[in-house]
């Protein structure tokens, strides 16, 4: 990003999902907003966000718009990058139960962060749950670390994560009903590593703002 460019211009991928909704969350935390439709267009950017729908649609979209290939080299270059549910699918390096196609062939991410994750981990639409969730990172100095109000739709967790991954956010599973002694389970939702950032959870749809100026933030080198 241009050191002197005070208001930073970033991109959300605008092939499929929920686009409106980040782009609101962005503008009201005082950045730019440009949909990415074109390889062309994500030159000039200083940030990308990949939105929360269907992580198999976007990713055939992605190759039919021929955006696939420069959406990677931008990726691994150092372009500073936050995705939200099937945005965090995007970004893994790996998919525990990967969608295939007619032909057997799993789907495909972007890649870059170091992590595996399970998609519709959390169960299906129906499943859909909010929670409040303890997220470090967010809260500046002299502010108190108010908790996150989290919704899932259709999530996914992590299941693994690289060494150079940091955990930002958990969630504690309920244990087995059918056996009590069993100890709930731990699973990662929101993770970040150097130039980027992934959330299992939809922060653009309850007005929750942090998260995206935790991202402003990283784009601007403070934080």
């Amino acid at each position: 990003m241009s050191t002197t460019r005070t208001q930073p211009l970033i991109g959300i991928l605008a092939l499929q999902g929920d686009v409106r909704e980040h782009a609101r969350a962005i503008e009201a935390c005082g950045a730019r907003v440009v949909g990415v439709r074109r390889p062309g267009e994500l030159a000039d950017l200083d940030g990308l966000v990949l939105p929360g729908g269907e992580s198999t649609t976007i990713d055939k979209l992605t190759r039919i718009f021929g955006l696939r290939e420069p959406l990677v080299e931008r990726i691994h270059g150092g372009l500073p990058v936050y995705g939200s549910c099937a945005g965090m699918i995007l970004l893994a390096n790996d998919i525990a139960d990967p969608a295939r196609d007619m032909d057997g062939n799993p789907q495909q991410t972007l890649g870059g962060l170091d992590i595996t994750v399970r998609r519709n981990a959390f169960g299906r639409q129906v499943d859909s749950f909010e929670t409040e969730l303890q997220f470090s990172a967010l809260a500046r100095a002299g502010e108190a670390d108010e908790p996150v109000h989290a919704v899932f739709i259709r999530a996914p967790w992590v299941e693994r994560v690289g060494g150079a991954v940091e955990v930002l956010a958990s969630v504690e599973l309920p244990p087995d009903g059918q056996n009590a002694r069993i100890e709930p389970e731990v699973r990662a939702v929101a993770v970040r590593s150097q130039h980027l950032l992934a959330t299992s959870f939809h922060p653009e749809v309850t007005g929750e703002r942090r998260i995206h100026e935790l991202f402003i933030r990283m784009i601007r080198g403070e934080a």
